[in-house]
């Protein structure tokens, strides 16, 4: 983990993510907290001796806290002894992205791509559609992510696969002419947005856990009900109402997967390969970049639990390309 030192013999002073928290007794009966800290260049393990939970406070992953302390060489790692310790407040104003792993590109900047593509739409019931709903839910689309675990389950994860899959299917329409480009792209933009309301959040923009809604309803169901609603109030009634809410239930590919409905139309099936591919493309790089060149991957629950070869000719560094 980088630390940047406030000044000599290793002291620290900065905001870190709890990862893990768990209160310990030692081998002189005293109480301590052991502790996973981090940010975004990695982990740190931390103890807070004699602690006191009046006086220390409470702590649980995914709060943001602010330490002072020192660090030191122990059983050849290094460890943070913790001497102050806060929860983080409003007025900190600590940049979350500093601290969870985040997208490659800002919220903004791809809110704002994504909203001029579909204020350009031919279309005039998808480009209603699309911004009215990107813009109802700006505020958590520059931030949330896309997955509890999994795929793009960082901060602004969801972005940057909507706006992934925007990009392959723009190249798709080139070579397909075919296809209705706009109608593919405004599936593509509202596929996973009811993500918004899957998850509960933690303060460094991480899903902590699923919402009442997200495991009563899920993304599809809900993704497809705010279609209709958002639709209703513009007063569309056309069929491409109909076409959105079937892109979105059935962009998982089958049941098996989740989806209500498999694809019945070309720009449903484009947007189900599509959606897999992103997804399967964000796991290998994550799951390749840190193994040794000639080297495998452990078993992967989400890849069939196939192990992964990394060959060593690609750059696993290179940011995923948008811009």
């Amino acid at each position: 983990m980088n630390f940047t030192p406030a000044g000599a013999n290793g002291l620290v002073d900065c905001f870190l993510l709890v990862k893990a928290s768990n209160k310990k007794t030692s081998s002189k009966g005293d109480t301590y907290l052991d502790m996973t800290l981090a940010d975004r260049s990695g982990e740190i393990n931390a103890k807070l001796w004699s602690y006191d939970a009046a006086r220390h406070g409470e702590y649980q992953p995914g709060d943001v806290v602010k330490i002072r302390g020192t660090v030191s060489q122990y059983n050849g790692a290094d460890q943070l002894r913790i001497e102050k310790i806060r929860h983080a407040q409003p007025a900190d104003e600590v940049d979350a992205s500093t601290l969870v792993q985040s997208a490659d590109y800002s919220g903004q900047a791809m809110f704002d791509e994504l909203y001029g593509l579909a204020a350009a739409f031919g279309d005039p019931d998808l480009k209603s559609i699309v911004t009215t709903m990107l813009t109802q839910h700006k505020e958590k689309l520059l931030y949330w992510p896309a997955a509890l675990r999994m795929h793009h389950a960082i901060r602004g994860g969801l972005l940057m696969h909507t706006l992934s899959i925007v990009r392959l299917a723009q190249r798709v329409a080139e070579v397909y002419p075919f296809i209705d480009a706009d109608l593919l792209l405004a599936g593509a933009m509202l596929h996973d947005i009811a993500k918004t309301t899957e998850y509960e959040m933690s303060p460094a923009g991480l899903a902590s856990g699923y919402s009442v809604k997200g495991n009563l309803i899920g993304h599809l169901a809900e993704g497809a009900m705010m279609i209709r609603d958002t639709a209703a109030a513009l007063g569309i009634d056309s069929e491409v109402v109909t076409l959105l809410q079937h892109m979105v239930l059935s962009h998982h590919g089958e049941p098996d997967f989740g989806a209500a409905v498999r694809p019945a139309f070309i720009e449903a099936e484009l947007l189900s390969q599509l959606d897999m591919l992103d997804a399967r493309m964000f796991e290998m790089r994550e799951a390749t970049e840190g193994v040794v060149n000639g080297e495998f991957t452990g078993k992967l629950w989400g890849m069939d639990n196939r192990k992964l070869y990394n060959h060593g000719r690609d750059d696993m560094s290179k940011e995923t390309k948008l811009f």
